[in-house]
Formats: C-alpha cells, sequence, structure tokens
C-alpha cells in the first residue's frame, strides 16, 4: 500500500522534476510509512522501500554502520532476493560507499563509473549509473546511509531529489531510534520476567524442596529407632516432592494459573498449614486476618501475588531459622495501605550482616515489595527474635479493583 501511495504521487511529477506540493505529499506519505513501525527490521525495510519511491530510484539501499564506520546492516529495496543471493556478501563500506560514511554529507553523482572513488561493483551486481547519498542521524550522529542510483526518467538526482532524501532521514533516523528503544525494552522485560520467576522458584518450589530435605536429615538415625516413623518420613517427602514437581510443570506450562482468584486469607491460611507439614516443626503459628475481606477488594492482584510470595518467605525463615515456639502473621488495612506483620520469639539475627551468596530471602522481600510500591522493614536481634513488616498500597474504596 505504501508503495503503491508514493508512486501515485510521484507520478504527478513532470519530466522527473516535482512540484513543491507533490513533492510535500510523496514525504508526508513516506514518512507516515514509518511512523507506526516499531519491529526494527521491519521499519528498515519499510524505510528503504519509502525513499526509493519517494525520489523514484531505480534502486535503494541503507548501510547502518557500527562504532567504526563499517557497514554492519546492509538492507535494500529493488533488488531481488535471488538477485542478492547471486551477487554474494553485502558492502563493508569501500569504495563510494566508504567516502559517503567517511564524509557524512551529502553526494550526487551522475556516472559513479567516472568518479576516482569508484571501487566496481562485484560480479552478477546489476549496472547503475547515477547516485544519491544521504547520511541517516539521529542524536546529531551518523547512524547509516541512504544510497540511492539510478533515478528514473532522467540521467541524474536533482538537487530537490537530495533535500527530499535529507528531510525524510530525518524522520527515519527517529524511527530506527525508536525501534531500537523498543527491541531494548523488549529484552529488558525478558530479562525482569526471568528474574520474577527466580523469585517465585527460590519463594515456592525451591523452598519446599528443602523443607524435604530437612525433613530426611535424620531419617538413617530413625531407621534403627523407629522404621515406622522413617517409613512415613519417606512417604511424606515422596508426596511433597511429587507436588513440587507438579509445580515445576506448571511453571513450565503456564508459569501458574490466576492466583487472584482465590481470597488473600484463603491463601494465607493454606500457605501456614503448607508450611508446618512439609517443615515437621511444632512451631504454633497464630494468624490474625480481620481485615483480609477489605484487602482482597482494594489490593491489585499484582500486590496481592507479592504478598503471599512474602509471607512466605517470612514465615519460611521463622520456621526453618529461628527456633522459636510461636510466631504469629497480621494482616492489616490502614486507611491507605496494607501492613502485614510476620513476628517470632525465636533466636534472631544481626541484619547489618550480609547474607551469605545464594541466600537471596530478604533481599527477594525487599525486590517483591518494591516492585509494587511498597516497602519491607526488618528488625531483629540475636536472642531478641525477628520482626517483619511489609506495607503495601492499598486503592482507595472508590476505586477497587474488579
Amino acid at each position: 500500500m505504501t508503495d503503491q501511495a508514493v508512486s501515485g504521487r510521484l507520478s504527478e511529477a513532470q519530466g522527473g522534476d516535482f512540484s513543491v506540493v507533490a513533492a510535500i505529499d510523496a514525504l508526508d506519505v513516506a514518512t507516515r510509512a514509518i511512523a507506526g513501525e516499531l519491529d526494527l527490521d521491519r521499519v528498515l525495510q519499510v524505510i528503504v522501500d519509502s525513499v526509493r519511491d519517494l525520489v523514484h530510484a531505480r534502486y535503494a539501499a541503507l548501510g547502518i554502520i557500527d562504532a567504526n564506520g563499517r557497514i554492519e546492516t546492509f538492507i535494500t529495496s529493488g533488488i531481488s532476493t535471488a538477485e542478492r543471493e547471486r551477487i554474494g556478501a553485502p558492502p563493508r563500506g569501500h569504495g563510494l560507499l566508504g567516502l559517503i560514511i567517511r564524509d557524512s554529507r551529502a553526494l550526487r553523482i551522475a556516472d559513479m563509473s567516472k568518479h576516482p572513488d569508484a571501487y566496481g561493483f562485484p560480479a552478477h551486481h546489476p549496472a547503475m549509473q547515477s547516485l544519491l547519498g544521504v547520511p541517516v542521524r539521529t542524536g546529531g550522529e551518523a547512524i547509516g546511509n541512504f544510497y540511492l542510483t539510478d533515478k528514473m526518467g532522467t540521467a541524474e538526482f536533482s538537487e530537490q531529489d537530495q533535500r527530499l532524501v535529507e528531510m525524510f532521514a530525518l524522520h527515519a533516523g527517529i524511527a530506527i531510534q525508536n525501534a531500537r528503544l523498543h527491541s531494548r525494552v523488549q529484552r529488558l522485560a525478558v530479562v525482569d520476567e526471568r528474574i520474577r520467576i527466580g523469585r517465585d522458584l527460590h519463594d515456592g518450589i525451591i523452598q519446599g524442596i528443602y523443607a524435604v530435605a530437612l525433613s530426611l536429615e535424620d531419617v538413617p538415625e530413625l531407621m534403627i529407632e523407629d522404621p515406622a516413623e522413617a517409613n512415613a518420613r519417606v512417604d511424606r517427602a515422596i508426596d511433597r516432592l511429587n507436588s513440587a514437581i507438579s509445580d515445576i510443570r506448571t511453571f513450565i506450562v503456564g508459569l501458574g494459573s490466576d492466583a487472584s482468584a482465590v481470597s488473600i486469607g484463603s491463601r494465607l491460611a493454606g500457605l501456614a498449614d503448607e508450611l508446618l507439614l512439609s517443615s515437621g516443626a511444632s512451631m504454633a503459628l497464630d494468624l490474625d486476618l480481620a481485615d483480609v475481606a477489605e484487602i482482597d477488594q482494594r489490593l491489585s492482584a499484582e500486590a496481592g501475588v507479592q504478598l503471599i510470595q512474602m509471607a512466605r518467605e517470612a514465615l519460611s525463615n521463622a520456621i526453618r531459622h529461628s527456633g522459636a515456639p510461636r510466631a504469629r502473621l497480621s494482616l492489616r488495612a490502614y486507611d491507605a495501605e496494607a501492613v502485614m506483620s510476620v513476628e517470632d520469639n525465636g533466636a534472631g539475627f544481626d541484619p547489618s550482616v550480609p547474607a551469605r551468596s545464594g541466600h537471596l530471602g530478604l533481599l527477594n522481600l525487599r525486590d517483591r515489595a518494591t516492585s509494587v510500591d511498597g516497602a519491607v522493614e526488618i528488625s531483629s536481634r540475636i536472642g531478641g527474635g525477628t520482626r517483619i513488616i511489609v506495607r503495601l498500597p492499598l486503592a482507595s474504596p472508590e476505586t477497587e479493583r474488579p
């Protein structure tokens, strides 16, 4: 559609020259063609096709250059895929192409074969005579060059052709930069998703497997002292490992279902039972969920997911490391925030001591809270127990989540 539209505007020209109105109209069509594209490969191809039609060139190319001034990407228009394959490797930036790269300014030549910097063409390359080369810049830096050859309908490209391509090059540079930024954002999104999955694996599945390992540590002694209990522990461990395998399959297939469909209170109660059962600990765990119904209505779905994972991490630490006979989790709503508190009266620790390599629990807590505009406070001292407070923003009652 773009090629036909631009060609239609160009057909209004007489003798290869544009009227001012037709030229501006053609430029407008060309720039609109690239404005909505974000895929980098597609952007580059549309740019080359559009600039070729803009000035009625038989052939066009866009050479993207690297930091050393060599052509790293070469996109063509007017040459078929079969012709490109016969020509062989794309140019690297010698001869006239290199001259435009080095000088970083526009160049118009009526007959390339007569220019002293002409490098010649490789075998199977179509014959070309006239040339218009124009740099493409973004942020004041040249990122590539347009190479247009064989002006159709006349012997060479005009000064007006050059001005049109120079104006189009400004738009092309912006489109390329936007596509590059879009590509970078997509790559960063993939990285963020990998980090999120890693946190979920650590806080969920890996914690469960770790608890299984703890429950099996004294099985060799139990085989002698209490074989029945030893067999029961092994059976429970097998069940929990099968459950972990199922969880891993869920990650692989769908990265989890919509957990927000289950109330936060139900998820917290189930989590507490799961952790106590898998650990075999005799700890008493109190839950204070008086405000959970309101929090269910006003806490975002993503914040709800993070809240459950933070509760898992905090409770796991209390059960596994504190040695406390009792722990307590409370969840309350205070005006614009939900506050979850997990505290125990166990061994405690020194928060100023850096975590050992591979022990990411407290760091994960902070990262999870920050990801949903929340905060974490950790207070503990050796012999004095530990308190972890999580604060997450709540929507106003008028804007409750659906």
